[in-house]
């Protein structure tokens, strides 16, 4: 049997300040090839270069990748403010019926970072565009030196910052065997209200959701705030992730074989 097809969407980006391209970061690729032993496929995340029925008529999952790009407020309700800047406006186009599609139709779809927003989005739930103004919240972002630069060390940057508290004998408490997890942190956007179906199985220290699953899908839907995609090669907690998704797409073409 070949290897299953996993497709990874794009995101919008502008290139040299002029001229539009659709990108994904290599980990996620390497993350799909290496560890969750499929075949990536990259697919536009713009309604006007992708057919969403096609699609699922060409994969066996979908990963929502991390993006530097927020959800637009209008998705959920909320205004504008251009603070939150970038927006995405093409992949919410994209991503939020895309995840109601593979729910329906039991594809095995895995959200990371904004897949993860995306995903509670796509089921009527609500974010907050920065999670550290919540009374009580640590800061989520990615780690900056004193001039207010990113730190240069990406082994910094990803470095796992906080635990996450997972529901006993939940589907990723069973995954991990284990109840508590430490999760690197890098986003200003996160959940305020969780959307219909969705399940919270993980909560950072701090109350923030970081783990969710769709309850009534037929087949893997998970997400997750943390950046799964950065070491599943040498991490047990995303590797194990990326292992259980890479399983759910194999069982599923072979199912359409």
């Amino acid at each position: 049997m070949t290897k299953p097809v996993i497709g990874v969407i794009g995101n919008t980006q502008l290139v040299e300040n002029r001229i539009s391209a659709q990108r994904v970061g290599e980990s996620n690729l390497r993350a799909i090839a290496e560890v969750a032993g499929a075949l990536p496929l990259m697919f536009a995340g713009n309604p006007d270069m992708t057919d969403i029925l096609a699609l699922l008529e060409t994969v066996d999952g979908v990963l929502l990748t991390g993006a530097r790009a927020n959800v637009h407020p209008r998705r959920f309700g909320m205004e504008a403010n251009a603070k939150h800047e970038p927006y995405d406006e093409e992949r919410d186009a994209v991503a939020l019926p895309l995840i109601a599609a593979c729910v329906e139709a039991g594809v095995p779809i895995f959200g990371i970072c904004r897949g993860f927003q995306e995903m509670n989005v796509a089921a009527g739930g609500s974010l907050h565009p920065e999670i550290r103004e919540l009374p009580g919240r640590m800061n989520h972002r990615m780690p900056r030196l004193e001039n207010g630069e990113i730190h240069p060390d990406l082994a910094v940057v990803f470095a796992d910052r906080h635990e996450v508290r997972l529901v006993p004998d939940g589907a990723f408490a069973r995954l991990f065997g284990r109840d508590v997890i430490r999760v690197n942190s890098l986003h200003g956007q996160g959940i305020l209200e969780l959307g219909a179906g969705v399940v919270a199985e993980g909560i950072a220290e701090d109350g923030t959701i970081e783990a969710i699953r769709f309850k009534e899908a037929a087949g893997f839907a998970l997400g997750v705030q943390w950046h799964a995609e950065y070491d599943p090669q040498t991490n047990a907690v995303n590797r194990a992730l990326f292992q259980a998704f890479g399983a759910a797409a194999s069982a599923r073409r072979k199912d359409r074989s």
